[in-house]
């Protein structure tokens, strides 16, 4: 069964630093590209980047800040966040699109960003 288990999140203080884990299973994880979205309360779902071989952050408000990598032996793909803003406040999710083209996503890692 694919599964994919989002962890890391928390709340922080404005100019910190958290670094978000997806752990994935039940498909051939090195294959694929995993993505990373967030969601903030009454705002639509931003895509942040994904990382196959390479990374590609996508949301212009988090580049220089937020970074990505995947360890294919513990099938873990990470989100590193520094010098987070509030405005990074959202429930971070992971995904991924199988040959399928079913979407299989996380339940999501909260992450509040005080002033």
């Amino acid at each position: 069964q694919v599964q994919l288990v989002e962890s890391g999140g928390g709340l922080v203080d404005a100019g910190g630093s958290l670094r978000l884990s997806c752990a994935a299973s039940g498909y051939t994880f090195r294959s694929y590209a995993v993505s990373w979205s967030r969601q903030a309360p009454g705002k639509e779902r931003e895509l942040v980047g994904s990382i196959y071989t390479t990374s590609t952050i996508s949301l212009d408000s988090v580049k220089g800040r937020f970074t990505m990598s995947r360890d294919n032996d513990k099938q873990t793909v990470y989100l590193q966040m520094n010098s987070l803003k509030p405005e990074d406040t959202a429930v971070y999710y992971c995904h991924v699109q199988l040959w399928t083209r079913r979407e299989y996503w996380g339940q999501g890692t909260q992450v509040t960003v005080s002033s």
